[in-house]
């Protein structure tokens, strides 16, 4: 059983690599991913366009419980002990999360002139999702057995988490209402590759003293797990496929779904803008390559301990085990929604770079400004409690073509993440480069959360933009 935990462990360390909140990216107009956040956002470039597979890439990676430090220092204790540590230091609200995306393509540009104005954008991303719980009951009982726990309820329910590669393709329109309000929405098409679930868990392990026999050992299992697309992995009688069709069904999968983005930028002044945005409102349905497995049942053991050994399907307890406790498998479609994310800011812009005059060339009022503070709040639903980060930031425009976004942000992995994001232009190539939890880059190992964003564009500003 130890060697099931560790196995675990080192799976949720594998992604440990916080999930999709690009508080750096978001309303940082002087580059056009910053509408992905926020389809409302307010960029008004005559054109532009990204170098394709080039123009984003983007991880976001985070631990709640745990980091790789924890237990692989080279600091002279034993790996068991280290190991007991994490397990006893966790709980099962204690999250892995890992998200990557690859911009394919994409594109956009303006219909009508800047004071009364449609912009239209497009392109496809690929993207992979992970979010696992660490199930503290299992691990605690495969690490300590139940020697020490006799009347403990052991929570199987503990078992939670997902993981999909989608693609997406979409297609935004945003619209000037005024000169204070914008509002945008994107439709989005879903390809979904793989999808692994298991939510809704329920079920418990315990032990206490028998009045027949020493003990009674009694396991209630109501699991599942939902999968697409893992057939070639996952089953023995199933030839693997290659490497070529795997990438292949990851950025163009048979399942398909529907999602809806909605967002807002209210200037009430010149200098004050309220952003918000709704992204991900939408669903996968799974139809291909489906599969349920459930393990439902009572198995009710009294004697000292079962002898799990005899694993031949021939009799003893594992046979009776498996009676009691079938792994059923079921071939039937299923859907899956997609986790939403929700932003909400404020900034305040000064030092006007303009001088009073009343050009402004770069299509956003508060770009007329040099400094910009704010806020912003952060949600994204998960199978148990929402994800919450609240960030502070400061925005400079350092020259002409050269802006600058810091921020600190309080959430559930860091309470001292530091991020940084450059975006400048020369003529009409764009490149910007951002980084979260700055210190610590002095040690990875350390990390508890890390967001690394790049990408290359071209955009083309009208004449007295340039």
């Amino acid at each position: 059983m130890k060697y099931i935990a560790i196995l675990w462990l080192t799976v949720l360390v594998s992604v440990n690599m916080l999930a999709q909140n690009k508080q750096i990216l978001y309303n940082f107009t002087a580059v056009p991913q910053s509408m992905m956040t926020n389809p409302g956002a307010d960029v008004s470039y005559k054109f532009y366009f990204g170098v394709p597979f080039l123009s984003g890439i983007s991880a976001n990676m985070g631990s709640t419980g745990f980091s790789a430090y924890d237990l692989f220092a080279d600091n002279g204790v034993d790996f068991n002990t280290k190991l007991q540590s994490v397990v006893n230091s966790t709980t099962n609200k204690d999250k892995l999360v890992f998200n990557e995306q690859l911009e394919i393509v994409t594109g956009g540009f303006r219909l009508g002139e800047r004071d009364n104005y449609t912009y239209v954008s497009f392109g496809m991303y690929q993207e992979i999702d992970a979010l696992i719980y660490v199930p503290k009951d299992p691990l605690l009982l495969a690490l300590n057995g139940n020697q020490d726990y006799i009347g403990k309820s052991f929570n199987l329910g503990d078992l939670n988490g997902r993981a999909e590669a989608v693609s997406v393709l979409h297609l935004g329109f945003h619209k000037n209402i005024n000169e204070k309000l914008i509002l945008g929405a994107r439709g989005k098409i879903y390809t979904s590759g793989f999808n692994a679930t298991t939510t809704n868990n329920s079920g418990y392990i315990y032990t206490i003293p028998s009045n027949t026999s020493m003990y009674e050992q009694v396991i209630y299992s109501d699991l599942q797990a939902h999968t697409s697309g893992l057939s070639n992995y996952i089953d023995n009688e199933r030839q693997f496929e290659g490497g070529k069709k795997a990438l292949q069904k990851a950025f163009l999968g048979p399942d398909l779904g529907l999602g809806l983005d909605l967002g807002f930028t209210y200037n009430p002044k010149e200098n004050i803008q309220w952003t918000g945005s709704v992204l991900d409102i939408g669903f996968i349905s799974h139809n291909n390559d489906t599969k349920i497995y459930t393990f439902k049942g009572v198995y009710d053991y009294q004697g000292v301990n079962p002898d799990f050994n005899n694993t031949s399907g021939t009799g003893g307890n594992f046979q009776d085990f498996q009676d009691a406790i079938p792994l059923d498998t079921i071939r039937t479609k299923y859907r899956t929604w997609r986790p939403v994310k929700i932003n909400a800011s404020y900034k305040y812009s000064f030092d006007d770079r303009r001088g009073g005059g009343d050009c402004n060339c770069y299509g956003d009022e508060n770009k007329g400004y040099k400094n910009g503070v704010g806020a912003q709040l952060y949600m994204m639903t998960t199978p148990k409690t929402p994800l919450v980060a609240l960030t502070g930031f400061y925005e400079r425009r350092l020259l002409t073509n050269l802006n600058m976004k810091a921020t600190y942000t309080v959430d559930s992995f860091s309470y001292t993440n530091i991020g940084l994001g450059l975006a400048g232009s020369i003529g009409a190539f764009n490149m910007y480069l951002m980084g979260d939890n700055l210190l610590a880059y002095r040690d990875l190992s350390k990390a508890k959360t890390l967001s690394l964003q790049f990408g290359i564009n071209f955009i083309f500003q009208d004449k007295d933009g340039e």
